[in-house]
């Protein structure tokens, strides 16, 4: 989101027609609704209330024919007056429908939205993994879940582009609100060994383990990344959306910050970095199309939403999570354009940034 953020600033960097074609060729364009198949989309200016829907991917390159789940969903919502947004999350093991999907040879049933990407992704006898197809089924038990009968645009980022970002930027100070420890990386950013007889943390790793003391600090990209992960702590998987989301603040920040926008090698370093990173479907519409219609968007007229939930078990059995019936009343309010009387209406779903 902070890097679409930054290619959503129209007026900070689209100068001639030149730069607006280097940056619009960097970035990766993909049928992830699948509209090819569908009626031609208009081609009308964008207007509001849009609804775009952001995936983050680790794909693992260096694992042979890895099939990616979607590690982060995020909802923007913008509406009519196109000079805010809603951010929220949902849940990586959110229990919800999946529909049948015949591109992959999936038949459906209820599992986890993170394996929606999976289930989509995954080659009908073999080969390299389809993520726009993942997405597109991702995107339709989304859509399914909430009601909201159609995104206008969305968008995959990699784990491997997202780190790049950060780095581009020379990193990115935030306020860490906890004190966090990884169960992924070591203290020098190598990753911890699986071990297969047991070990620490819930996916039995070994070593050293990467820690994050809460105050005000400056993350390179695998740490930003490790952080934001992070999942098996106080707060679980909510305590994780409110980290993504306080990251992707002080991500926009930075990218639109004086240093970053003055600073013409820095500022093209980013830029290609974040096109780099990006696959996008703006169904009929580019990225530059979004970046002038949104050009009003700064980080700090986005409202970041977090929507309450809890554990869902089964015989002492962890199964997945499930939203309470406020969440129900957030997405209404979406479908229905008053988001913003409703987040007025309730103000302990904001999620404050330091």
């Amino acid at each position: 989101m902070g890097a679409l953020l930054l290619l959503f600033s129209g007026g900070a960097w689209m100068g001639t027609t030149a730069l607006v074609a280097r940056y619009e060729g960097a970035v990766g364009q993909a049928d992830l609704f699948g509209d090819a198949a569908g009626p031609p989309t208009p081609t009308s200016d964008i207007t509001g209330p849009l609804n775009i829907l952001l995936v983050g991917i680790d794909p693992r390159d260096s694992v042979p024919d890895w099939v990616p789940r979607a590690d982060s969903v995020l909802l923007l919502h913008v509406p009519k007056s196109m000079d805010r947004g809603y951010l929220t999350s949902l849940p990586r093991d959110l229990l919800l429908d999946i529909p049948s999907f015949q591109k992959a040879g999936y038949g459906g049933g209820v599992d986890r939205l993170a394996h929606a990407m999976y289930f989509g992704a995954t080659p009908v006898g073999g080969g390299r993994p389809n993520v726009a197809a993942g997405f597109e089924l991702l995107a339709s038990a989304v859509s399914d879940y909430t009601g909201i009968r159609r995104f206008d645009a969305g968008a995959i980022i990699t784990f491997t582009g997202f780190k790049r970002i950060v780095d581009a930027m020379g990193g990115v100070t935030m306020y860490l609100d906890q004190n966090v420890t990884s169960i992924h990386m070591q203290p020098d950013g190598r990753h911890r060994r699986p071990s297969y007889t047991g070990g620490e943390g819930p996916y039995g790793y070994v070593g050293p383990q990467k820690r994050y003391v809460k105050g005000t600090r400056q993350l390179k990209g695998w740490e930003a990344l490790d952080y934001v992960r992070q999942r098996y702590i106080p707060g679980g998987d909510y305590a994780r959306q409110r980290h993504q989301q306080q990251f992707i603040r002080a991500m926009a920040n930075q990218a639109l910050s004086r240093a970053v926008l003055t600073d013409p090698v820095k500022l093209d370093r980013v830029l290609r970095a974040a096109g780099q990173a990006l696959v996008f479907s703006g169904r009929g519409h580019t990225v530059v199309d979004y970046a002038l219609a949104l050009r009003q968007i700064r980080s700090e007229s986005i409202t970041m939403v977090r929507l309450p939930g809890g554990s869902v078990m089964a015989d002492g059995q962890y199964q997945g999570e499930e939203l309470t019936s406020l969440a129900n009343q957030f997405f209404s309010a979406v479908r229905g354009n008053r988001v913003e009387e409703f987040v007025v209406g309730h103000p302990e779903l904001i999620n404050t940034v330091r």
